[in-house]
């Protein structure tokens, strides 16, 4: 099985992350799941020739349109973004994580907006300072059978803004009220898992972060998923 990274540069690089060490984790826990591992930085090369072999796309990059972004890289040339393999990927069926900041990122790949089902707006979401916290696993999707609530220092992504159904897997509580932290989406016969954990490699040194990522990985390899035509049982519902 084929993974591909995409690991954030250029555009996708942001001054608050640093995504060749976090990208390096997430290489080694894929690889752990048994996949044959690519990060690469170029991004939009790198979706415009996603291969069919690709069973895993891990998206481990920034926002292209964060505000001050004029003020580094060049505007991107239109001609580089061409969304026709990742439209196929979805298509086809192909598991796709997605971490951390990368739910701002993207955001010219109209298919992934759909897909990720929830994103990061500015002057909307948030986070608390970073710490420790704990996160409560929550629901019963296959994702999260066997885990337990773990504790993790991280930054802790809140008010993200919902625009589709989700099935949530974990939540952390800040000032009283519980923010969806990690969840997941089927698509077609694609699968999609969101974990808004992953600020820096610290988030990885938590044995639980580590096993809920582990038991993501096994839930997204099994792509193309059976269409809901398909299955003997409704799929569990989400909260939008």
């Amino acid at each position: 099985m084929r993974a591909l990274i995409l690991s954030g540069a250029g555009r996708y690089a942001e001054p608050w992350h640093r995504f060749p060490e976090t990208s390096a984790r997430l290489a080694d826990l894929v690889a752990e799941a048994g996949y044959e591992v690519d990060v690469r930085e170029d991004v939009d090369a790198a979706i415009a020739g996603l291969g069919d072999d690709v069973r895993l796309l891990v998206v481990n990059a920034g926002d292209p349109d964060r505000p001050g972004s004029s003020d580094g890289d060049p505007a991107v040339d239109a001609s580089a973004v061409d969304p026709a393999a990742l439209d196929a990927a979805l298509d086809r069926g192909i598991g796709i994580l997605v971490v951390h900041s990368g739910a701002s990122s993207l955001r010219d790949y109209d298919a992934f907006d759909r897909a990720i089902g929830g994103r990061w707006e500015h002057d909307v979401s948030w986070h608390p300072p970073f710490g420790e916290a704990t996160v409560h696993l929550v629901g019963h999707h296959p994702v999260r059978e066997g885990l337990d609530d773990f504790t993790v220092e991280d930054e802790r992504y809140s008010g993200l803004v919902l625009h589709d159904v989700i099935e949530p897997i974990a939540e952390h509580e800040e000032d009283g009220i519980r923010h969806p932290i990690v969840w997941a989406r089927e698509i077609g016969r694609s699968r999609l898992v969101y974990d808004a954990l992953g600020h820096d490699t610290r988030s990885y040194e938590s044995p639980g972060h580590r096993a809920l990522i582990a038991s993501a990985l096994d839930w997204l390899s099994h792509v193309p998923a059976p269409s809901r035509a398909d299955r003997a049982i409704p799929p569990v519902g989400g909260a939008a």
